[in-house]
């Protein structure tokens, strides 16, 4: 197949065959699983004949390249997306089977960040101001006021 001998690309400066997650962790490229088919899209008579869609597999579930604490956050995250904890990226917009892997790994390297990534804090419940809480009864009262005038029974 084509390009199956040159390692997956990284971008910003990273090294070749490098996705960074985030941090120092990265995907290792000896833990992705490529599977390469025929494009439906963009090309002309030369779609019929290249594998130029890319599959990537990864095993979340065995890996032992991320922490253990971000693994089981990625794995209950991503738990609809899983097929016997192995997470898929499918890739087919380029035309080049070799940008389409490129663009596989980061799409994969970007999910499992937003996945690893601790929760949010939560939210500490604020006192309401007592200006704001007096302004907001006074107009409600003058509301009420003016629907009131509206009621025809004084005739």
């Amino acid at each position: 197949m084509v390009g199956m001998s040159r390692p997956a690309g990284g971008t910003g400066g990273s090294a070749p065959g490098r996705h960074l997650i985030r941090g120092s962790v990265s995907l290792p490229e000896a833990e992705l699983m490529w599977r390469f088919s025929r494009s439906s899209g963009p090309g002309g008579q030369h779609v019929n004949t290249s594998d130029s869609q890319v599959e990537l597999r990864f095993d979340l579930a065995a890996t032992k390249a991320l922490p253990e604490v971000w693994k089981e956050r990625a794995l209950a995250r991503l738990e609809g997306r899983l097929v016997d904890g192995v997470v898929s990226v499918r890739s087919s917009e380029h035309r080049s089977q070799w940008r389409n892997r490129e663009s596989a790994a980061v799409r994969l390297a970007a999910l499992l960040a937003e996945a690893t990534a601790p929760p949010p804090k939560p939210r500490k419940p604020r006192r309401i101001p007592r200006g704001l809480n007096e302004r907001r009864l006074r107009e409600k009262k003058q509301r009420s006021q003016t629907k009131r005038g509206r009621s025809g029974r004084d005739w």
